[in-house]
């Protein structure tokens, strides 16, 4: 895998910051007019170009509805949950989990699915005041891993299977409560995410800005962190707090204006909804609302 190298110069960091630092807001990302894969290979794919699919056209993705219930209150939004009732038949099988405290630790563990359900429970009773003392995210669980039942949940779309050459690099489950979050990163190879549950919103960088933009806040934390690795270093401590702050803006965890807006494009995903992240291409990707979120992605070639 391939490191990013931070820039030492000040000069460099202060021209690269100036060159792509803009006022302008995120371009939104364009929706296919429909979901045919020549559609999809003529206008994403082929082109290495970001790109939704229409507006649900995964809603009928058997996890949606197996996985996960919506509750309903009065004069509240509906609030997205896990379906125990149906999980709870894997409660013994292991997972990986992201623990994250207030305080900003953080931790990786393999538990049994059952403390993971355990766990969403409470941290819901603790997001009266939205600062939950742990969250719990069932992160980058590779679908392959998961008993029979739940990978007939999610078959594999045929635009993965039919667009390149129908190579599945990995796929990966994405679980917890909002709000969650995966820092800028890229990947080494094109990526169709599917939001399953819960809503998330993406800013998308293109390979060099995204590239500039990463070696610039390593550069302003002295890290040498990989782009291409989900590591604890982004995690947690000051590279977590600078890539927030360069793709977000500094609001403390919440949606706002990051510095480099103008070169980004934006997504806003709902359950059934997928979004194309073409190869090189630079993401974060935060869960947002109220209640559980619940994604799945395939790497594919």
């Amino acid at each position: 895998m391939l490191t990013a190298q931070p820039l030492r110069s000040p000069c460099l960091r202060y021209c690269l910051a100036r060159s792509f630092a803009s006022v302008d807001g995120p371009k939104k990302v364009a929706v296919l007019k429909d979901t045919g894969i020549e559609t999809f290979k003529a206008q994403a794919f082929e082109l290495a170009k970001p790109a939704l699919l229409p507006h649900r056209c995964f809603k009928d993705v058997p996890a949606v509805s197996r996985w996960f219930t919506t509750v309903d209150e009065p004069d509240k939004e509906s609030t997205v949950k896990l379906n125990e009732q149906y999980l709870s038949a894997f409660d013994t099988h292991i997972v990986p989990l992201e623990l994250t405290t207030a305080s900003g630790n953080f931790a990786r563990i393999d538990q049994p699915l059952s403390y993971f359900l355990s766990a969403s429970k409470l941290t819901k009773s603790r997001q009266i005041s939205r600062d939950p003392i742990v969250s719990v995210y069932l992160a980058q669980a590779s679908l392959s891993d998961l008993p029979p039942e739940l990978q007939a949940d999610v078959p594999k779309p045929a635009i993965v299977l039919k667009a390149g050459r129908g190579d599945i690099y990995s796929s990966s489950i994405w679980l917890g409560e909002a709000p969650t979050n995966t820092p800028l990163h890229r990947d080494p190879n094109p990526n169709l995410f599917i939001q399953l549950a819960g809503r998330k919103i993406a800013r998308l960088f293109p390979p060099k800005v995204g590239q500039g933009i990463f070696a610039a806040v390593q550069d302003e934390v002295g890290g040498i962190g990989n782009a291409l690795i989900r590591g604890e270093e982004m995690m947690m401590g000051k590279e977590k707090v600078a890539l927030e702050a360069a793709v977000w803006g500094d609001h403390q965890g919440e949606v706002g204006s990051g510095q480099y807006d103008g070169h980004a494009w934006s997504a806003e995903l709902e359950s059934g909804d997928a979004l194309f992240i073409p190869k090189g291409w630079w993401h974060s990707i935060k869960g947002v609302g109220n209640g559980m979120t619940g994604s799945v992605n395939w790497w594919f070639r």
